[in-house]
């Protein structure tokens, strides 16, 4: 079990460690193979949300994984709402595999239009708010978002239609979560890592709330009898090992389906940048696709994924 330290602030995206920085750098847009805008309504208003997409070779149509990112750190720094999240390895581990990967960005995230709005305090400047009167409702908002995103990615000529998985880290695997249970039979598997939307800080004075707001948005997922993978790494500073299982608990108690794996990172690695690491959850990450009827390409993605 962790040590009482590790507790989750919010749940972002990871910029825990210096190996991580890169990916969310002004470079990072530029390492996808290829960026688009969707243009979608969302809430009345015309957008174009930036989209990364990453293909294997030749025309598809291909098993496609849409993977959901998390948020920024506390929500205090707007310069960080424009970084692009570009989780480089896990896209290049499944393209080579045969899959495509399609990264979408929400409303005022990673170069998308519109305004950041996902669960604020009523000063913004205090960052992502621990009130649940707030923060849901923020995540409410993002999953219009991935519905609107989710409707055009899928109509895209080289995704499989028959063949399609929701993935996402942080904010991004809750969401994940609790937008498989909205589409009973849209996708074939489900990938949380590190899931949820705020996190164990907001146990801290006068809120409690972290429990409340976390599992009120997982158990969103058990109206789907669609098995999940839920993926933990230790000693994540974000969160701990107690609170993201306990999570996963409540989840199965309330009819979810899923199985939980949890990992040991390298030295000084925090875990909750499990998402960047294939070389430690691709085995079961395969098996679980194998067992849903989505085996991989042999040969030179094994090579890739070592």
């Amino acid at each position: 079990m962790l040590a009482p330290r590790s507790r989750c602030r919010f749940l972002l995206f990871p910029v825990v460690c210096l190996a991580m920085l890169w990916m969310v750098s002004a470079q990072a847009q530029a390492q996808a193979q290829e960026t688009i805008r969707l243009p979608l309504m969302v809430d009345g208003e015309y957008v174009g949300l930036s989209t990364q997409i990453y293909r294997p070779a030749g025309k598809g149509p291909f098993p496609t994984l849409i993977f959901h990112h998390g948020s920024t750190f506390r929500g205090t720094n707007p310069q960080h709402f424009a970084a692009v999240f570009d989780p480089k390895p896990l896209a290049e581990w499944f393209t080579a595999h045969g899959w495509a990967v399609v990264l979408p960005s929400r409303r005022g995230r990673g170069g998308s239009d519109g305004v950041y709005d996902e669960g604020f305090a009523e000063d913004r400047s205090d960052g992502y708010s621990c009130q649940p009167a707030r923060s849901i409702p923020g995540a409410d908002r993002a999953l219009r978002d991935v519905d609107a995103a989710t409707d055009l990615i899928l109509a895209m000529s080289f995704v499989d239609r028959s063949r399609v998985v929701v993935g996402g880290h942080s904010r991004g695997g809750v969401l994940s979560v609790a937008h498989a249970g909205r589409n009973p039979g849209l996708y074939r598997g489900v990938l949380n890592f590190v899931g949820g939307w705020v996190g164990e800080d907001c146990n801290r004075v006068i809120y409690k709330s972290a429990p409340y707001i976390d599992r009120l948005l997982m158990v969103r997922g058990t109206t789907t009898p669609l098995p999940m993978l839920w993926l933990y790494g230790e000693n994540d500073s974000y969160c701990s090992e107690d609170y993201y299982r306990s999570n996963f608990e409540v989840f199965i108690k309330a009819g979810g389906h899923a199985e939980y794996r949890q990992y040991t990172l390298p030295k000084r690695v925090d875990g909750h940048a499990l998402v960047f690491y294939p070389k430690i959850w691709g085995a079961d990450v395969e098996r679980y696709l194998a067992a849903r009827g989505l085996p991989f390409k042999e040969g030179e993605a094994r090579v890739a994924a070592n």
